[in-house]
């Protein structure tokens, strides 16, 4: 039997860190605020956790970019703790040959290291960061845009759409590189810009990172250049760890919060979203607690807000089916390691912190190496051999691992969530000896040095962090699931077919990456939502 019902006037499914964002602004805008949270810990992904002992392990999301400064500004982060450690250099890849490439963000360091594989390419170089400048001039202001309803544009849609054409009209003669960044293939892209298989590989994998897709298939150029937004310390595309782990921003965001006079509850499962007339009322928690709001906010993806949180008959048949029809295809798998030193590459050797330690170690040497991993994916199986992304946050923040010891996380590709034969269950073990063994080939120290480790597969990542098919965008970010279109037709705007009800997550515009632009952007869109009713 139901317990009495308890009043507030939003409540936030999810504390991951969208969810988080939505709740501040909500509370300081006055609103009475509850954030429900499924686990014993807030940060969803985002998220550090003591997996080994002494260890602060970045369970799963690992680097930070993307988040936006306005957030950061708005709610006084720093003041939190939250704090983000620029990477110098950014990336290092190894080669078989013994050769190497270092990358950023010091520019003439960076154009000496290309240089060493073409002269050509490091001179084109800049130009190729100057045409995506150009293209984030005009991308990232729609980011924190409520996309327009392309099927029945209202008149703020058609302001919105003007203000877009303009914006691309001053392209000029690049509009059409931009389309093709936004909509194509990330390898013809590579392969007009430059002439070595040794940049193009580093520079490919930024666009396959989380998706089930080579460097060939379209769409993968906007997951290139969406991994090049971003700043750290006002540096355009720096990526940065966060001191204490990734689960740094979003326990900064829950202080915040509960100074805003936010609730936040952990171990609170939400098994049911209350509507009733077409208009939620509130939640139902899986021990039955009834908790009454006239707003619901959801950080959960499409699949989990509406087809497992709601009763079939409170959606449009249309829009149900609409939801059922996004992809979560995912071939990522994650790889976290406790180290007793740190790898002795063949190509840079030393097992203390060097520059080849502090950035993202990629084994990947070029973009034939990436399509012949994703062919196998193709066909259900795990890559024989896969590409790595590899970090070591404790060389930049020695507070993540106890003295001596080091922190490494793996992200891997390709990891398909279905297999053609066996399981995960079976799979999961042997796969991460494959990394590691391929791993070996760069650093023969790799393995032995190593003190413990998690393995989390896909069906992992959706059991732990409720990621549908351990999809880490809460939605593949191919064209047809972008902007006005995720996360279906007709209902970008935050807004769902149910009243009061809102998606406040990555699986709404602008969709995945530690952002929180989808939080920001739900919550002005509710307080929009309340003002009339405010100001009567």
């Amino acid at each position: 039997m139901a317990q009495n019902p308890t009043h507030y006037d939003a409540i936030l499914v999810g504390a991951g860190h969208n969810g988080l964002v939505t709740a501040c602004y909500l509370a300081r805008a006055g609103l009475r605020v509850l954030v429900l949270e499924r686990r014993h810990i807030v940060g969803g992904a985002c998220v550090t956790e003591e997996t080994f002992p002494g260890f602060k392990v970045s369970t799963a999301s690992y680097v930070n970019s993307l988040f936006h400064t306005a957030i950061v500004r708005d709610l006084n982060l720093t003041s939190y703790g939250y704090e983000v450690l620029p990477r110098n250099p950014s990336s290092f890849t190894p080669f078989p040959n013994r050769r190497s490439l270092m990358m950023g963000p010091d520019a003439e360091m960076t154009r000496n290291e290309i240089a060493k594989f073409s002269k050509r390419d490091a001179e084109r170089y800049a130009q190729y960061e100057a045409m995506l400048e150009r293209v984030a001039a005009v991308v990232e202001p729609t980011l924190t845009m409520a996309p327009p309803d392309l099927r029945k544009p209202r008149l703020g849609d058609l302001r919105t759409l003007l203000t877009l054409g303009r914006s691309f009209r001053q392209l000029g003669d690049a509009t059409g590189e931009a389309v093709e960044i936004l909509t194509g293939a990330a390898r013809p892209i590579l392969d007009r810009w430059f002439e070595s298989e040794e940049l193009k590989g580093t520079l490919a994998t930024d666009a396959i990172i989380g998706a089930m897709a080579s460097p060939s298939t379209p769409g993968t150029g906007y997951v290139l250049f969406h991994h090049v937004m971003g700043e750290t310390d006002g540096r355009r595309g720096v990526w940065g760890y966060v001191r204490g782990g990734m689960g740094g921003l979003t326990q900064a965001l829950a202080r915040a919060a509960r100074d805003l006079g936010v609730e936040i509850r952990c171990d609170a499962p939400v098994a049911r979203i209350l509507v009733r007339d077409a208009r939620v009322t509130g939640v139902a928690l899986a021990d039955g607690e009834e908790l009454r709001a006239p707003m619901v906010a959801s950080n959960a993806d499409a699949h989990v807000t509406f087809l497992r949180l709601l009763a079939p008959e409170t959606l449009p048949p249309a829009f149900r089916d609409a939801v059922s029809r996004i992809s979560y295809e995912s071939a990522s798998l994650k790889i976290n390691v406790a180290l007793a030193e740190l790898p002795d590459f063949i190509a840079c050797p030393g097992t203390t912190p060097g520059p080849q330690h502090r950035g993202t170690i990629h084994v990947c040497p070029d973009l034939d190496y990436i399509e012949r991993a994703f062919d196998d994916a193709k066909y259900g199986r795990p890559s024989a051999r896969p590409v790595l992304e590899c970090t070591i946050p404790s060389v930049v923040d020695p507070t993540v691992a106890p003295p001596g010891r080091h922190l490494m996380s793996i992200f891997v590709q390709y990891a398909p969530y279905t297999l053609r034969d066996g399981s995960w269950e079976d799979m999961r073990e042997p796969f991460a000896d494959r990394c590691l063994a391929l791993l070996d080939e760069y650093a023969p120290n790799f393995s032995r040095s190593v003190v413990a480790r998690q393995v989390l597969a896909p069906p992992d990542l959706e059991r732990v962090f409720g990621l549908t098919g351990g999809n880490i965008f809460q939605g593949a970010m191919t064209p047809g699931q972008l902007f006005s279109l995720r996360p279906v037709p007709g209902h970008a705007g935050y807004r769902t077919p149910i009243g009061g009800l809102y998606l406040c997550g990555a699986a709404a515009h602008p969709g995945g990456g530690v952002m929180g632009t989808p939080g920001y952007n739900a919550a002005r869109e509710i307080l929009r939502a309340r003002r009339p009713r405010l100001t009567t």
